[in-house]
């Protein structure tokens, strides 16, 4: 075995943090402005389409290396974006806008907000199965369900916020 190839790095450590880095950005982003937020999952397709970005971009990223410390390296350089990009996003606001989505109101008053969800790509079967795993039965019953920056759907009912409901409204089935 030749150990020199196996721990001694082939390629230049200052090329594989720039190609790293480049294609570490270009991706997030990219999966940032395609893929959003969609309620809390992640669909096959959206998973199919992660795993072959991720393959299509490991020879972009490495090029041909075949030694451990420039496989660690990279690894390395994608853990510290993604943290400086924390980091960044909890020290500055201007920072926070553009990589955290903002919480976005799928429903006020039990009235669909049909543009914020057509803008999620949301629909009604999703929000709804959403509703009923938070154990609301009727459209009416909520005050306000939204979509977090996680994916998340976040609901507050009209009894929570120390009201009855007013109408019986759509059913959520």
């Amino acid at each position: 075995m030749d150990w020199s190839s196996v721990f001694v790095p082939d390629t230049p450590l200052l090329e594989i943090f720039i190609r790293g880095t480049v294609m570490y950005l270009v991706i997030y982003f990219l999966l940032r402005l395609v893929f959003k937020r969609q309620a809390g999952t992640t669909a096959i397709t959206d998973l199919l389409v992660i795993v072959l970005l991720a393959d299509a971009a490991q020879n972009g990223m490495a090029g041909d290396y075949k030694a451990v410390p420039d496989g660690l390296l990279l690894v390395s350089v994608i853990v510290f974006w993604a943290l400086v990009l924390d980091a960044a996003a909890w020290r500055f606001p201007k920072v926070e806008k553009i990589v955290k989505p903002r919480p976005l109101l799928l429903i006020r008053n039990g009235r669909l907000m049909r543009e914020n969800m057509a803008r999620e790509l949301l629909t009604e079967l999703e929000l709804f199965s959403q509703l009923r795993e938070q154990g609301v039965t009727r459209l009416a019953d909520v005050w306000r369900a939204q979509m977090e920056p996680d994916g998340r759907l976040s609901v507050i009912t009209q009894s929570g916020r120390g009201k009855r409901p007013h109408n019986r409204g759509e059913r959520v089935t």
